[in-house]
């Protein structure tokens, strides 16, 4: 038995190792997360963007075809007219009600401008760094619910230590299914005490094993 369980705990820790050897979620996918207004913003574009149900790869087109317009911060994003961002978002691949999602984007812009001039690290300070109170704060911008604050500080708890651990559905899914545990504080003591950085980036790659539906090739 406890040979049996020692080899279970090493398979586990090998499998750790393996997912956090990367970057987190953003940057696989080509976002930079560094503690600068124009990199949250758009990292926060992209919760808002994931957490529309669909493809999570249109998301992904559209958080990138926002930047590439032109808009990679708030206050440019602010200053865009409905229609370009309408027809930015039809032409990265968006569904459904995109007139709705323009008008998110756009509140959502002017919102951080008006609030916290456009930096979202004034939110944090706003806040004191008190992770209940930031998400309070989050939640109160226009577009973001408990699951987009879930998706944008999975990858902001590399920088905003205070907010760790978070981690989301998806990620707490494909833990469970790879049996590293069923919650967050379990993922983070797999990453190691204090390595908000090595969390996000474990929480990151489990998300991609659940959207890719990845699991056969880390069982393999």
């Amino acid at each position: 038995m406890p040979t049996r369980v020692s080899s279970r705990t090493e398979d586990r820790k090998r499998l750790v190792r393996r997912l956090a050897s990367g970057r987190g979620f953003a940057e696989q996918y080509g976002f930079r997360v560094v503690n600068n207004p124009s990199s949250l913003f758009q990292v926060l574009c992209l919760a808002v963007l994931l957490a529309r149900r669909g493809d999570f790869r249109r998301a992904l087109d559209s958080a990138h075809a926002l930047p590439a317009a032109g808009w990679d911060s708030a206050a440019r994003l602010a200053r865009s007219l409905h229609a370009d961002r309408v027809r930015v978002l039809r032409d990265s691949g968006q569904r459904g009600d995109v007139d709705a999602l323009a008008d998110t984007l756009g509140d959502l812009a002017r919102a951080v401008v008006e609030r916290y001039r456009g930096d979202l690290r004034r939110l944090r300070a706003v806040a004191h760094h008190d992770p209940a109170r930031e998400r309070e704060l989050l939640t109160e911008l226009p577009g973001v619910d408990a699951a987009v604050v879930d998706l944008f500080l999975r990858e902001a708890q590399a920088l905003w230590r205070e907010v760790a651990p978070v981690a989301d559905r998806r990620a707490l899914v494909a833990a469970r299914r790879l049996g590293l545990g069923r919650c967050a504080d379990d993922l983070a003591e797999l990453a190691g005490s204090g390595e908000s950085e090595r969390l996000a980036w474990l929480v990151g790659a489990l998300a991609r094993v659940d959207l890719e539906q990845r699991y056969a090739e880390l069982a393999g």
